[in-house]
């Protein structure tokens, strides 16, 4: 299946707009601490889709919430690719999901802010680790251990799609980010991915093949336009071969 056409460049594809943008969202967190900043795909509940999907695997048996108890595994590790505010990462643990938990994002101000809004939070959101860390440039750290069960984007690759620049093959660094990615997830484990500038069709395009293969999906609200049938949002769950 050929990658789909690139998407025309724009801010939101620099590092720098999304300094500004987190510098921004730590001194309205300041300000009020109600205000943790942008929640994104809030207008389509993504981040709830996302977490109910990710609770239907944990009542199949497949990840585990939690250590013991019955469960055939350890309790799930999760990374978050371009964590944001962390609000994911929260989210699941407001879920009672008590394993392992991970946020990297290459913008620094996005990593101080994460880290105050966790450290209001109390002892069961402490040991989320937060970590400075760019996926294209950077290779992991030894945070990796042996990959982890469930990795996370939301909107990161949407971004890393919206910038201009280019790897040492001539390619723009959107082409590269499922060869990044691959790595970073376990034999078996999974990549949920969620996005509003592709179609499924497209995302199981860039992400179909290598290791990974379309393993499910959430439901969206649908709409009919031009004969065709679609949502604004898609998230799509791949495997990665045991």
């Amino acid at each position: 299946m050929a990658a789909p056409t690139h998407l025309t460049p724009s801010d939101l594809g620099q590092k720098s707009y999304w300094d500004t943008a987190y510098t921004t969202e730590r001194d309205n967190f300041a300000a009020n601490t109600a205000d943790e900043g942008t929640i994104w795909f809030s207008d389509a509940g993504a981040e709830e889709r996302m977490l109910a999907f990710l609770e239907d695997l944990s009542d199949d048996g497949i990840l585990h919430k939690e250590e013991g108890n019955g469960n055939a595994g350890a309790a799930t590790r999760f990374l978050d690719l371009g964590t944001g505010n962390g609000h994911l990462l929260f989210a699941l643990r407001e879920d009672a999901w008590l394993g392992n938990m991970l946020g990297v994002d290459y913008s620094e101000q996005s990593v101080r802010l994460a880290e105050t809004i966790r450290d209001t939070k109390g002892e069961d959101y402490k040991d989320i680790a937060l970590h400075e860390w760019d996926i294209l440039g950077q290779a992991p750290g030894s945070w990796l251990g042996d990959g982890f069960d469930v990795v996370l984007d939301k909107g990161t690759f949407d971004a890393i799609c919206l910038s201009q620049d280019t790897d040492a093959q001539g390619r723009r660094i959107c082409e590269g980010y499922r060869e990044r990615v691959e790595p970073l997830i376990k034999p078996g484990g999974r990549l949920l991915i969620t996005s509003c500038n592709w179609t499924e069709e497209e995302l199981r395009a860039w992400f179909g093949g290598g290791q990974l293969t379309l393993a499910g999906k959430v439901k969206y609200p649908s709409f009919t336009f031009g004969g065709k049938t679609g949502s604004s949002v898609v998230t799509l769950c791949f495997q990665k071969e045991p």
